[in-house]
């Protein structure tokens, strides 16, 4: 019973969210930044596959990144015709070798002309496979490059990215659309793409030398054709919406293990392992489901078509023999016509037994082209500036924003920060503390209100410069799989190795650096995870010493540090900001007293401003945070 309704809820949790992928694209608050008045955000939403909309769209743009490989197609596409007109014009061979040199009209076989003929016969068959075999290799190189080109738009379409489509998608149903979606798609350019080109030539030369062979049993085993075509198409209506659903599926499941490995301590911690293997089992399940549904109808289609080929079979062999009684039609050309009565359905079943690849492709496509049609960040203005000798004077007037349009995060922000200056926000969890954070940079632009640095309007300076402008402390620092040396030299590569270490000794991260196994050039793994969390944030904090931006923003950035340590690296922080305008967003009361200016948040707005001492004499919100008396949500 409990089973049933755990089913039930699952399945409402996913399908809820494939419906508000398909239907809604609506911006929502992302995990770590709640809207006004909530305990926390929502969960981002998932990425789901669903029925291609304009396949022939999704094919044109599969061929632009064939383009420049025209000369490698065209050869590809000689080699394909020389292939199957040696196949094809061999198996004509039948009708002169039965002909004129087994069954003679004279009625003496020609052991010579028979040898002669299975010699040049052989040599076509020979010649096709050579064909064949250069056509593989070149069709083989063009997918490869082609998958190169599609990896690296997908990577640098998601550099250009807005941040709040990171905080709404999910990382393994992202990192699904670099693997197994371009993965398939490259294996139909590599050998569907052939199937379909030999299958048409081949079609078409069959077709051709039947009806010179003899065109009324020619003209019944085209028949066939339209019952061929009708029972193909049925199979590929259904088919696309099945191989859809199964994309979907494994990227969702995908997506699932990706989360539960990253965030296997929590799960230990609330000893959810069994809830996180039961729902591990049931997203399995229900990718075996779809797998399943996909792969017997594509099971289904090969016995289909082999029957009707079988059919096809029969009728031109009883049709043939009494054109032979009848006179009408040599046994040469009976044994040719019942050869192409199998090759003319072979083209088609070969295009039904690539439909799987064929189907999952198309959907991988669909999904890989979905990221490549998400709007980048806005280009900046036409005449937006870079910033020179700027001082970091910060203004920020009558702002407001939202994630969406009903529910504004913070409203009627107004504050200012100079070089030197440190400005404190602190307030409850969600009440829009690091959604102001987020606005300086423009990870998000404001709905309405100014944000000024040294007078410009941010959204007239260059994004990117504005950015290098701006360095952000996160609570949870994020390090590469580099060394040392060369993630604290993120904060600035022209870096020397002297200035790097001076900026470990100032973050206070120098004395522990020196004690791992290969000291600076200790290169860490899995983002640092062979590092202590207070370690990975001495090293954030490295980093942003090591930054000459002019504006500090550091949210939360001692939080995953003990007392001692963090005493010390408020030393080096206030050294740090003794030269730029500083923004500190923080729970821990005790690192902003120094603050020159304090501001109290809740629901999105500024509700109390002023000094630590001035805030604590007034008696509001400030003082019963600071003494404990309320609690933080």
């Amino acid at each position: 019973m409990m089973d049933d309704i755990r089913s039930q809820r699952l399945q409402k949790k996913y399908q809820s969210q494939a419906e508000a992928h398909s239907t809604n694209r609506q911006i929502a608050a992302p995990k770590d930044l709640p809207t006004a008045g909530q305990g926390g955000g929502g969960m981002g939403r998932r990425f789901s596959g669903g029925k291609p909309k304009n396949l022939q769209q999704i094919v044109k743009r599969l061929y632009s990144y064939l383009r420049e490989e025209r000369i490698a197609l065209a050869f590809a596409l000689f080699f394909v015709i020389l292939h199957n007109f040696a196949s094809v014009y061999a198996s004509y061979m039948l009708r002169p070798i039965i002909n004129d040199h087994i069954v003679p009209v004279g009625g003496v076989g020609d052991a010579a002309g028979l040898a002669k003929a299975l010699g040049f016969m052989g040599s076509l068959y020979m010649c096709s496979m050579l064909s064949r075999y250069t056509m593989t290799n070149i069709l083989l190189t063009v997918s490869q490059k082609a998958q190169r080109k599609i990896r690296k738009d997908l990577f640098t379409h998601l550099q250009q990215l807005p941040v709040r489509f990171f905080d709404q998608s999910n990382t393994g149903e992202t990192m699904s659309r670099f693997t197994n979606d371009i993965d398939t798609v490259g294996e139909v350019l590599n050998n569907t793409v052939a199937q379909i080109l030999s299958g048409v030539i081949t079609l078409t030369s069959t077709i051709g030398l039947m009806l010179y062979t003899n065109v009324p049993v020619a003209l019944i085993s085209l028949i066939f054709l339209p019952l061929t075509k009708w029972i193909l198409d049925g199979f590929t209506k259904r088919g696309r919406s099945f191989y859809s659903a199964q994309q979907a599926a494994l990227g969702t499941l995908n997506g699932f293990i990706e989360e539960s490995i990253s965030g296997q301590k929590v799960v230990k911690v609330f000893c959810h392992e069994e809830i996180s293997t039961s729902e591990f089992v049931w997203l399995n399940q229900d990718y075996r489901k779809k797998q399943l549904s996909a792969q017997s109808l594509a099971s289904a289609m090969m016995p289909a078509m082999l029957g009707l080929n079988n059919l096809n079979y029969v009728v031109v062999a009883g049709v043939g023999l009494l054109f032979c009684i009848n006179g009408r039609l040599d046994l040469g050309g009976l044994t040719v016509l019942v050869n192409y009565s199998r090759q003319f359905a072979r083209p088609l079943n070969d295009l039904s037994g690539q439909m799987n690849t064929l189907y999952s492709a198309l959907a991988g496509a669909e999904r890989v082209f979905e990221i490549l049609d998400t709007e980048p960040e806005p280009a900046d203005l036409p005449d937006a500036v870079t910033l020179e000798n700027c001082t970091g004077a910060l203004s920020v007037q009558n702002v407001y924003f939202g994630y969406n349009a009903k529910n504004p995060a913070v409203r009627d922000i107004t504050f200012e920060v100079s070089s030197g200056q440190k400005v404190a926000f602190v307030g409850s969890t969600g009440a829009g503390k690091t959604t102001v954070a987020n606005l300086i940079p423009r990870f998000y632009d404001i709905s309405d209100g100014q944000i000024t640095i040294d007078g410009i309007d941010i959204r007239q300076i260059k994004r990117a410069d504005l950015r290098k402008h701006v360095n952000i402390i996160l609570q949870d620092t994020h390090l590469f799989t580099k060394s040392v040396m060369e993630n604290i030299r993120y904060g600035r590569l022209d870096a020397t190795d002297e200035e790097v270490i001076a900026a470990a000794e100032m973050a206070n991260a120098h004395s522990f650096i020196l004690q791992l196994k290969d000291g600076y050039d200790t290169v860490l793994e899995h983002d640092g995870s062979n590092l202590s969390q207070g370690q990975r944030q001495l090293l954030g904090i490295a980093r942003a010493t090591l930054s000459e931006a002019p504006i500090l923003i550091m949210d939360e950035a001692t939080s995953s540090v003990d007392t001692r340590a963090e005493k010390s690296i408020e030393k080096g922080l206030d050294h740090l900001a003794s030269s730029r305008a500083t923004i500190v967003i923080a729970h821990r009361l005790s690192t902003v007293r120094n603050a020159d200016l304090i501001l109290v948040m809740e629901q999105g707005r500024i509700i109390e401003r002023g000094d630590h001492d001035t805030l604590l004499q007034r008696g509001g919100r400030y003082f019963e945070l600071y003494t404990g008396l309320a609690e933080l949500a």
